[in-house]
């Protein structure tokens, strides 16, 4: 289910928050910041986004959200496990009723054969919930990061209208 093309993601997803009286705490790495920028351009916003996290090395993930340094160096920052740390861990150190991560490489540098540039892990974490998805994007580092912004507020939007 796609987003009406007349009303931006972000705009869709705070009415949905708002109608649904539920609150969001977002963890970014990749992305620095744009997704909660988005939200926050939104008048209201302050109603449910409760927090947004820029946690972009190692330390602020463990510092910040509570990542383990285990699942950091077994797995990586850019991975499942990573990404699902990240939401599980902002949603409950702010204790929002959602919680939003992503973690990935933007480029142009940075990928491996194993990782490439463009792969991104986005997760959402609800009291019983969590969905993880994984992308690996084709374009530049601006692009990668646009990318990843609207592929994590399509799966929320997409988890706020399932049946």
């Amino acid at each position: 289910m796609n987003v009406p093309t007349h009303e931006p993601r972000e705009v869709a997803v705070g009415k949905l928050l708002s109608a649904r009286k539920q609150t969001l705490a977002v963890a970014e790495s990749c992305t620095g910041g744009l997704i909660t920028h988005r939200l926050t351009n939104v008048p209201g916003s302050s109603a449910y986004v409760i927090a947004s996290v820029i946690a972009y090395a190692y330390q602020a993930k463990v510092a910040a959200l509570g990542v383990s340094w285990d699942t950091l160096n077994r797995f990586g920052a850019v991975s499942e496990e990573t990404v699902t740390a990240m939401a599980r861990g902002v949603r409950e150190r702010f204790s929002s009723t959602l919680g939003l991560a992503i973690t990935g490489i933007a480029g142009p540098g940075g990928g491996t054969p194993e990782k490439p540039v463009g792969l991104t892990y986005i997760a959402l974490a609800s009291a019983g919930d969590l969905i993880i998805e994984k992308h690996i994007w084709k374009g530049d580092r601006i692009q990668n990061k646009e990318q990843s912004a609207d592929a994590a507020l399509q799966l929320l939007y997409r988890y706020l209208t399932r049946g």
